[in-house]
């Protein structure tokens, strides 16, 4: 009965995709900005619509088939379902290799996921997704050249190097020399990129919405409602002027908001004579990816600094600066030594950030932007009433404020409000990833429900928190991020005060209270180093 319900389903599901392709094919090539490829559009689009069909149906078949009959809690049925996800999560990692573009975007999303997909999808995006794509050829580069510059490659650099250092989900970095000997990476974007964006959200919805029909528990309609409020988003990605922007704009926000860490957060200098909407010509930065602590140590960097740098530029653009780089995954962040910085006695120096691939920033309003400071402070500081009353301002509403303070700390409710020390700080084993899963599957109904909610710009900083969080992980990081999260967040909600009020009791009061956080802080920092001395203690003896 069950394998006849669903072969029904999977007719209802190839009935619908093949009424609504006429409509996807159509938003497609209406986009094309060229006429000349309207012929490969129509020969593309459903090529890839079916692609997405078949690997949805068949994730969906081997989930219902290989499951059936085993009992809810039985060791075979954990097993089995391990095999199952490995499997789905390569397939949906092949459809997204092949279909390329916003695809790959979304399986870097995926990867992020902790907190909603199994650890098998996690794993498997992340191995592959970041800078491991799918590259163009030679020939399709020269092809960008010529109609964006006019000229190929060798005839406008002394050195051209055809193979890629690094592929992307809509571009790939080849490495170059200048004439006067300048070394540059010049970022070039995959050919087709445009056509197929509008196509991509079209099947990505019908997808997705169809499964939901089909499987009702299957619900990722908000992952939909992202790709839509995302794709003006994703055209700025494909107009590498507007990168180019964000990036001075960033720097620009540093040296004038965050002054006193503006030194140690860089971005390539853009040439701009060399770039254009689809191609990138900008300084060469030698250093290393965020997450390779082998070769941050050979840097004579410190891991834990690198973290603590990470934590304290980020938590400076989403807490004071209001504009934010939202793709911070380990591909997009290289760290060196501080170009002027000398190595200390013991060898160490200081890490300069490199942030890279300016494409997606968000703005954040005024009055969002402190909302989510106050809420992170209530978060640092166990203040359960303020954690309640922030989240319900930023959307979560007063039924899943708990839940959606889980998922920013992935921590369940009662250590998010334990007044210990550490109740942040997540140790990342096995024990720490099995509970993760356990609340995952128990409140899946409800955390779809608290995304679909969300406004889209507070999903875009959740995907921010999960890339930081990874990042962080990587580093090993410890209590000290969280306290630099505290305490730039609570100064942003002093500032925000001040700024609100020219009455002189509650700017008094403001100062009162910027007096007890330094105290506090301090408090925490001595608690810290105690509990640090009371570990070597307990590992000495």
């Amino acid at each position: 009965m069950a394998t006849r319900s669903l072969w029904r389903g999977r007719a209802k599901f190839a009935a619908v995709t093949t009424a609504l392709f006429g409509g996807v094919a159509a938003a497609n090539v209406a986009t094309s900005d060229d006429p000349s490829r309207t012929l490969k559009l129509y020969t593309a689009v459903p090529v890839r619509l079916f692609r997405d069909c078949v690997t949805a149906a068949s994730i969906a078949f081997d989930y219902e088939y290989s499951l059936l009959g085993l009992a809810e809690d039985s060791d075979e049925r954990s097993r089995v379902k391990h095999e199952v996800h490995l499997r789905s999560a390569r397939k949906l990692q092949e459809l997204c290799f092949k279909n390329g573009g916003i695809y790959i975007k979304l399986g870097q999303h995926i990867g992020q996921l902790e907190y909603l997909v199994p650890h098998e999808y996690v794993q498997t995006m992340r191995e592959c997704m970041l800078n491991k794509c799918p590259v163009s050829s030679y020939d399709q580069v020269c092809e960008v050249f010529k109609k964006e510059l006019g000229e190929t490659p060798d005839k406008i650099f002394s050195e051209f190097d055809p193979v890629p250092i690094a592929s992307a989900s809509l571009a790939q970095v080849h490495v170059a020399q200048l004439p006067d000997g300048r070394k540059v990476a010049v970022k070039v974007q995959h050919i087709h990129m445009t056509d197929t964006a509008a196509a991509d959200q079209a099947t990505v919805e019908l997808i997705v919405n169809t499964l939901h029909w089909i499987f009702p528990s299957f619900d990722y309609r908000w992952l939909v409602d992202e790709i839509r409020e995302s794709l003006p988003k994703a055209s700025c990605e494909l107009d590498f002027l507007v990168e180019a922007k964000n990036s001075e704009r960033c720097l620009d926000n540093f040296w004038k908001l965050s002054p006193h860490i503006a030194p140690y957060v860089y971005a390539p200098i853009v040439y701009w004579s060399l770039s254009t909407k689809k191609l990138l010509t900008m300084e060469y930065i030698d250093g290393a990816q965020v997450n390779d602590l082998k070769s941050i140590r050979k840097l004579g960097v410190q891991p834990h600094e690198v973290s603590k740098l990470v934590s304290q530029a980020f938590a400076e653009m989403m807490f004071k600066h209001g504009f934010v780089h939202c793709d911070p995954h380990a591909a997009n962040l290289l760290i060196r030594p501080m170009p002027s910085s000398r190595k200390s006695i013991l060898g160490k120096r200081e890490p300069q950030l490199v942030l890279l691939d300016h494409g997606l920033y968000k703005d954040l309003d005024f009055q969002t932007r402190i909302s989510y400071a106050s809420l992170w402070k209530a978060l640092i500081f166990s203040d359960a009433k303020s954690i309640k009353e922030n989240s319900v301002k930023l959307g979560a509403g007063e039924d899943l404020y708990a839940l959606f303070a889980g998922i920013l700390t992935m921590r369940p409710w009662n250590r998010v409000i334990d007044p210990a020390i550490d109740h942040l700080v997540i140790r990342g084993g096995d024990g720490d990833r099995s509970e993760l899963q356990m609340y995952a599957s128990q409140y899946f109904p409800q955390i779809s429900e608290l995304l679909r909610r969300l406004p889209r710009v507070i999903l875009l900083m959740l995907k921010t928190n999960d890339c930081l969080r990874s990042v962080n992980n990587a580093l090993e990081s410890s209590l000290e991020t969280f306290l630099i999260i505290g305490r730039i967040s609570s100064e942003a909600v002093i500032e925000a005060k001040l700024l609100e009020s020219k009455s002189l009791l509650v700017r008094l009061n403001v100062w009162i209270d910027e007096i007890l956080l330094d105290a506090r802080l301090f408090g925490m920092q001595v608690a810290l180093w105690l509990l640090q001395l009371k570990r070597a203690l307990c590992w000495i003896y």
